[in-house]
C-alpha cells in the first residue's frame, strides 16, 4: 500500500502473552514513548504500572456534578421558598431544611450521573467513529487471544524505523506500520 509518512497512524506490534506484553510496555515506555496503547482480551495486573498511567480524574469531574447538583438545588429551594415566592404552608418556617432534602439528593445524583457519562466520553475522546487498527486483520485477535502496543505517529519521538527496532528488540512476532485512512 502506496501512501505518505504523513498518513502514518502508528506502529502496532503483536505478542506471545502478558508478560511480554507488561515487558514491551515498559520498554516502550522507559523508551520515552508517551502516545501508545496496550490492547489484550482481558484487564493484565500491572499494565497500568507499566505503561505509566497516572490516576483518572474523573472521580474528581463526579463530585464537582454532585456538588453542583447539591448546591444548585438548595440554593434554588431556600431562595425560591424562603426570599422570591414565601407561602405560610400549614405554619411551617419558609426556609425547611428536611423538605429539601429529597430533591437535594435527587438532583446530586442526576448531575453526577451526567458527569460521570460525559466526563468518561471527554477524556476517552469520544466518539471516534473509526479508528485505523480496526482495518489491520490480525487486530481482531484483541478480544480472543492477540496481544498488541501501538505507537501513534502523534508522539514527539516517534520514527518508523527506530519504532520497529523497539518493538523487535522486545520480542514482537508480528509488526505492522498502520495507516491512517482519513
Amino acid at each position: 500500500m502506496e501512501t505518505e509518512n504523513n498518513n502514518i497512524y502508528g506502529v502496532l506490534a503483536e505478542f506471545r502473552n502478558p508478560k511480554e506484553l507488561v515487558d514491551a510496555a515498559t520498554s516502550v515506555k522507559k523508551s520515552g514513548y508517551k502516545d501508545f496503547d496496550t490492547y489484550a482480551p482481558f484487564p493484565i495486573h500491572g499494565m497500568e504500572k507499566a505503561m505509566g498511567i497516572k490516576e483518572s480524574p474523573l472521580g474528581w469531574i463526579v463530585l464537582g456534578g454532585a456538588l453542583t447538583g447539591l448546591i444548585g438545588a438548595v440554593t434554588l429551594m431556600v431562595w425560591v421558598m424562603g426570599y422570591e415566592y414565601p407561602m405560610n404552608i400549614s405554619g411551617k418556617p419558609f426556609i425547611n431544611i428536611p423538605i429539601y432534602v429529597p430533591i437535594g439528593f435527587e438532583l446530586t445524583v442526576l448531575l453526577a450521573a451526567g458527569a460521570t457519562v460525559f466526563g468518561m466520553l471527554f477524556l476517552n475522546k469520544l466518539p471516534r467513529l473509526n479508528n485505523p487498527l480496526f482495518g489491520v486483520d490480525r487486530f481482531e485477535k484483541a478480544t480472543d487471544d492477540g496481544f498488541f502496543v501501538c505507537i501513534e505517529a502523534s508522539d514527539d519521538l516517534f520514527a518508523e524505523e527506530k519504532v520497529t527496532k523497539l518493538f523487535r528488540d522486545s520480542g514482537a512476532t508480528h509488526i505492522e506500520t498502520v495507516y491512517d485512512s482519513e
